[in-house]
């Protein structure tokens, strides 16, 4: 069974896409053109301009803050000093950190935890800096998987080609580039988050197969 906090810190990671896509969808439908031709136009394109810039001003902070928020209750649940807060700003590095700290009170049945504790510093080392490696790879390949697939299915609903497409995007790479930097490392994070979960529940399979028999 998780922790309470560490729960929490899921949830309030997985709220991050939510507020995000949300923030965008209200940007959106905010459309300070619709004040043409009102008499009032140049006070109510004003106004309408400034709830949009504030709306994303909105979803930045909620972002920081679910962000905040996340590391907060991950170091909750390791009982650490909130001292270590301060590694969120150094954004999934940071985050990967928190990660590697020992739990102080590990709930009994987290095998994961009994697991990390039983390596000596070595085997320690080794350890994360390959579930480093392979979190990061992995990453980076569902993100272009993602892509692909996108791209496919643009071609597929609007009839471009797919070389179009690709030629598209590469006219705006920056703006791409720093979009899938991102899905990068949310992927990055949520794995880390996952990883103890998934640990616990791999490795009580054997015990549950044996048990149905």
């Amino acid at each position: 069974m998780l922790k309470k906090p560490y729960v929490l810190a899921i949830a309030s990671f997985l709220m991050i896409p939510v507020v995000t896509v949300m923030g965008g969808i209200l940007f959106s439908a905010i459309n300070p053109d619709i004040a043409a031709g009102s008499p009032n136009y140049t006070l109510i394109y004003r106004l309408l301009d400034l709830a949009r810039k504030l709306s994303m001003l909105a979803m930045f902070f909620a972002i920081v803050g679910l962000w905040l928020l996340a590391c907060f209750f991950l170091i909750k649940s390791k009982q650490k000093s909130y001292a270590w807060l301060s590694m969120a700003m150094l954004g999934p590095f940071g985050f990967t950190i928190l990660s590697m700290l020992r739990d102080r009170a590990p709930s009994p049945g987290d095998l994961h935890q009994r697991f990390v504790g039983k390596l000596n510093i070595y085997l320690r080392i080794a350890y994360e800096v390959g579930f480093f490696v392979i979190v990061w790879d992995v990453a980076y390949r569902l993100m272009v998987l993602k892509r692909n697939v996108m791209i496919i299915l643009e071609s597929a609903i609007t009839g471009v080609s797919t070389a179009q497409i690709v030629n598209l995007q590469s006219a705006s790479s920056g703006m791409w580039a720093f979009s899938e930097g991102n899905e990068v490392m949310y992927l990055v994070v949520l794995f880390y988050l996952l990883w103890p979960l998934g640990f616990n529940t791999a490795a009580r399979l054997p015990k549950l197969w044996k048990t149905s028999d």
